[in-house]
């Protein structure tokens, strides 16, 4: 009945299979466990994640020859599967709740393709050099259903998603190994007004990136985002950054915003990425950012 699928790339993930199996093996369930690895170049993490197949037979590891991205590695665990539903579990999470699988089952009756679980974190973070991506998530990412239902094409996050397997494979998705391509799959399925539904089944997010590295992910998103603009017409019905500056660019004002935007960037980084750290800042940094990037 479920496949749970778990792209990989240089990140052990003992401890999320084996709390998966010990709910998946308490529950009348037919199963299977999925990991990809993206070719990880830690060896040893990759040798410890094979190994998770001598611990129970419905566990399957694969790797590719060479850096697909996650996106085409998704989709190659989605072929892979051999049960209708299909369960996307990044590798940097763990469940929040120990019915973790059995909240997904008893979801599954109504009828909704797509369900997305939600995310969560930690109430307190001490480690200052992850400390900007965990602000993010916990203000930005961390929302009950009762908010996400509100937008749903707005808050989806392909860590932690059961969908329809054919409803999956159906959608199309370029060949990009880009962070920020989950804007493009929500977009996806707001096209094709395929129904999503949030409940409160959150994931642990747990592999924070560094306070630079999510800084410099989240201006490739930014890029990916109007690269693809033109041609998902529509998206700023989804995504904030996209109608606001679809609102700038129709009143003739995205090329001022830009010509601030480099005179303040220096001063809006040291707010970003310094002691006293600011999400709006953020946001005003994207935003001019948008105006500028080719």
């Amino acid at each position: 009945m479920l496949s749970i699928l778990i792209p990989t790339y240089n990140y052990d993930i003992s401890e999320l299979v084996r709390a998966l199996l010990r709910e998946a093996n308490a529950l009348p369930l037919a199963f299977e466990i999925i990991c990809w690895d993206d070719c990880s170049t830690d060896t040893i993490i990759s040798e410890r994640n094979k190994a998770l197949h001598q611990e129970s037979e419905h566990y399957s590891y694969f790797r590719n020859a060479s850096n697909f991205g996650r996106t085409q590695t998704r989709t190659l665990l989605a072929q892979k599967a051999k049960y209708e539903y299909v369960l996307f579990l990044d590798s940097d999470v763990l469940p929040v709740s120990d019915t973790f699988l059995q909240n997904y089952i008893a979801a599954i009756p109504n009828n909704y393709p797509v369900l997305f679980g939600g995310y969560q974190y930690r109430s307190e973070h001490q480690n200052e050099a992850t400390i900007l991506r965990w602000e993010f998530g916990r203000y930005r990412e961390s929302h009950t259903a009762a908010v996400r239902n509100t937008k749903p094409y707005h808050y989806i996050f392909s860590g932690n998603l059961l969908m329809d397997k054919n409803t999956f494979l159906n959608l199309p998705f370029p060949e990009n190994n880009s962070y920020g391509m989950d804007s493009y799959f929500s977009y996806q399925l707001y096209k094709n007004a395929i129904p999503v539904w949030h409940i409160d089944n959150p994931i642990w997010h747990l592999g924070l990136e560094e306070n630079m590295i999510f800084f410099r992910k989240s201006l490739e998103a930014v890029k990916i985002r109007k690269h693809f603009a033109p041609e998902l017409p529509g998206l700023e019905n989804i995504n904030s950054l996209i109608k606001h500056y679809s609102r700038l660019k129709q009143w003739r004002l995205d090329k001022v915003v830009g010509f601030f935007f480099r005179i303040s960037e220096p001063l809006l980084r040291k707010m970003i990425l310094g002691k006293n750290r600011s999400l709006f800042c953020l946001d005003l940094y994207r935003l001019g950012y948008i105006c500028v990037v080719n």
